[in-house]
């Protein structure tokens, strides 16, 4: 650890007194506490935040406005101050403040929270990190830093130096690059000499293991040298816009050295989880519901001047299952940009595949001959560039089925194989209800009878099951008569969940509330009003009863009232809301936030709309009858399967007998009780 109270006589000094105190900072960096946590999010105003990114309008007690996260023209996204809470009744995301600038911004939660305290002012006095923690954080963050020096030095290289102004500069002039997409994109250039990068970082401060550690420089025989010399430079950027890595591309013609140059993965570059452009991109992928996929750093640039800004590359790369699962983050939709070499487009199937087996959906658009997106985006205007990739998009499965049946010319036996070739990647797809609509699509298209072709995806799909794939990983089998309409759904005379739902639904909206119980008094028709708190009343006619809850999350909200019952002190909403259980959390903000709402209009025009709060007794009562009711159901269908697989003269026999006639006098009652009337 340096000396911080020495005196800095020269530049070089400054800036490394510089680099070791932001290492020192981020050394002691600590931990959120819990209360501070609890701090942000109680001050921090769900309309206040969403109001940052959207437009809200007021609608009775919430506001409305175009949901971010997907395209829609009618207002969906409802803003509830009350409850603290967003949800889109179009896309269907619910969550707090918190959540919101999580899944608005793509931040992590400690970034969020940062993001909020920021917005309102909250310092945060934050916990030490364990010894292992300091270090990976040190480590981090140095080639962080290193990565940030280096990009930098590119950059000034690039304007600033004599060769790379004539060489970097003037090919991206020559490609048509814009001076703000030049800037955009942070482009620069490594000088030729062997070690200028290395001396200049030295010289800065930085440390010799960082340096080999990032792969900006190797060591041979005890010398250092620069990996990347007399190349432009195309900087990689990670989700939040740090620098993680560089490309560089050769300029001169050498069949000795590669035409690009990548930086080795390191603690902050992972090669298989990054994609090139996603820093700019993300934004834009959720707005348009798409992200163009392309192969090389140019491609995305020169799109990003054309308009287009949700692309991204893999740089060269073969596509990863991460990269894949990194954009399905922003969308489901996936369009593959190609240029026309279908040597090329064969070889990216696999790819391809690994796209769909994600369940996402899979679009091409197919450049003309001797194009590819960099090319045509540089000879052609934006609109024209836009209205051709908008045009040319086609559904992936029908373009592989087309390009392989051109090639077929007819021959039964390479007619076969493509049948193959398209089942087989028909049947990776995890969605049951979409793979009969392709195979009806691919039936057409081949001129082949659809029961043939769903007969080859049943095979295979029964192959897979017995070759012992993984049971997450098996697809359902689906038989031909599953293609017939549908048939009405079978009533499941155990499934208790709308009821529990109203339980639920009951306590999170009344938990606190009065209600007045009408009990019989000792004289002839006398009736005695008694207060009691609903959540009390629920709580203790079920656990009297000995109910509970089938769904796993729906217990945990009942027990957390039922021990609040026994405390005497009630979780309210944002105990729920603000849950670190994000089942629970996600339950209670869709339970809380109701599609519609009374109209005012009501009141106007003098016509009063009873409300379920104005008969609390009613409300609590109904719900917890109606899930008694299931659940006596459920025992009697139970009680009634077991019958009869028993002798009717044995003793067992008329002990499920006397359990019948109890079960079904009590939900008879229950019956009565709702207004029902149901047959014994």
């Amino acid at each position: 650890m340096p000396n911080l109270t020495a005196d800095f006589h020269t530049p070089a000094q400054s800036c490394r007194f510089f680099v070791h105190l932001k290492l020192i900072l981020q050394y002691f960096k600590p931990l959120i506490p819990r209360d501070t946590i609890q701090s942000i999010i109680d001050v921090a105003r769900i309309d206040e935040v969403v109001g940052d990114f959207v437009q809200l309008k007021k609608r009775g007690v919430n506001l409305l406005g175009l949901c971010p996260f997907h395209n829609e023209k009618t207002p969906s996204f409802t803003v509830s101050p009350a409850k603290g809470i967003f949800k889109c009744f179009g896309c269907g995301k619910a969550g707090n403040s918190v959540n919101f600038i999580m899944e608005h911004e793509k931040y992590s939660y400690p970034e969020a929270l940062r993001y909020l305290a920021n917005k309102y002012g909250i310092e945060i006095e934050e916990q030490e990190p364990t010894p292992e923690e300091k270090q990976l954080d040190t480590d981090r963050e140095s080639l962080f830093s290193l990565n940030t020096f280096a990009q930098k030095f590119y950059t000034r290289t690039l304007h600033e130096s004599d060769d790379g102004r004539a060489i970097g500069l003037s090919y991206f002039i020559e490609r048509g690059f814009r001076d703000d997409i030049i800037q955009k994109f942070q482009l620069g250039f490594a000088p030729t000499a062997w070690d200028a990068f290395t001396k200049e970082a030295l010289k800065s401060g930085y440390a010799e293991k960082y340096l080999i550690d990032s792969g900006l420089t190797l060591s041979k025989d005890g010398k250092l040298y620069d990996r990347f010399r007399e190349r432009v430079m195309f900087p990689i950027h990670n989700l939040t816009g740090k620098v993680i890595g560089f490309g560089g591309r050769i300029l001169i013609s050498d069949k000795n050295k590669p035409k690009y140059v990548n930086s080795p993965e390191s603690e902050v570059y992972n090669k298989s989880k990054s994609l090139y452009g996603i820093w700019l991109a993300r934004n834009t992928i959720v707005a348009a519901d798409n992200c163009y996929l392309v192969e090389g750093y140019t491609d995305v640039i020169s799109l990003h001047q054309s308009g287009i800004e949700n692309v991204v590359a893999s740089s060269g790369t073969s596509l990863t299952t991460e990269q894949i699962r990194l954009i399905s983050k922003y969308t489901r939709n996936i369009t593959i940009l190609y240029d026309g070499d279908p040597a090329g487009i064969k070889a990216s199937f696999r790819g391809i595949d690994m796209i769909l087996e994600q369940g996402m959906n899979v679009k091409i658009v197919l450049f003309p001959d001797g194009e590819d997106p960099d090319s045509y985006a540089r000879k052609h205007r934006s609109a024209d560039v836009q209205a051709f990739i908008a045009t040319s998009a086609s559904d992936f499965i029908a373009f592989k089925t087309r390009l392989l049946l051109d090639e077929t010319n007819n021959d039964p036996i390479k007619k076969a194989a493509l049948i193959h070739e398209i089942i087989e990647t028909i049947s990776i797809i995890p969605d049951p209800i979409i793979r009969p609509l392709y195979v009806r699509e691919c039936s057409e298209i081949m001129g082949i009878a659809e029961q043939t072709l769903m007969n080859e995806l049943n095979r295979m799909l029964r192959k897979k099951v017995q070759k012992g794939t993984p049971k997450e990983e098996q697809t359902e089998v689906i038989e031909p008569a599953m293609i017939a309409p549908p048939q009405e759904p079978v009533l499941d005379i155990a499934d208790c969940s709308a009821q529990e739902l109203d339980v639920i639904r009951v306590l999170l909206h009344f938990s606190g509330k009065m209600a007045i119980l009408k009990i019989p008094g000792n004289e002839p028709g006398q009736v005695v009003e008694t207060p009691v708190e609903v959540t009390e009343f629920i709580c203790n006619d079920l656990r009297a009863n000995q109910i509970t809850f089938d769904n796993p999350t729906f217990q945990k909200i009942f027990d957390a009232y039922a021990e609040g019952v026994d405390n005497q002190k009630l979780p309210d909403d944002s105990f729920f809301l603000m849950s670190a259980d994000q089942e629970v959390a996600a339950a209670a903000i869709n339970i809380l936030s109701p599609k519609y709402e009374l109209s005012p209009g009501w009141e106007e025009i003098k016509i009063h709309v009873p409300t379920e709060e104005e008969d609390l007794e009613d409300t609590a009562t109904r719900a917890i009858f109606s899930l008694v009711h299931r659940k006596l159901s459920a025992l009697i269908h139970k009680n009634q399967v077991e019958m009869k697989e028993l002798p009717s003269d044995s003793e067992a026999w008329a002990d499920h007998l006397s359990r019948d006639i109890y079960l079904k006098k009590a939900r008879n009652e229950i019956s009565r009780r709702l207004g029902r009337i149901l047959n014994a």
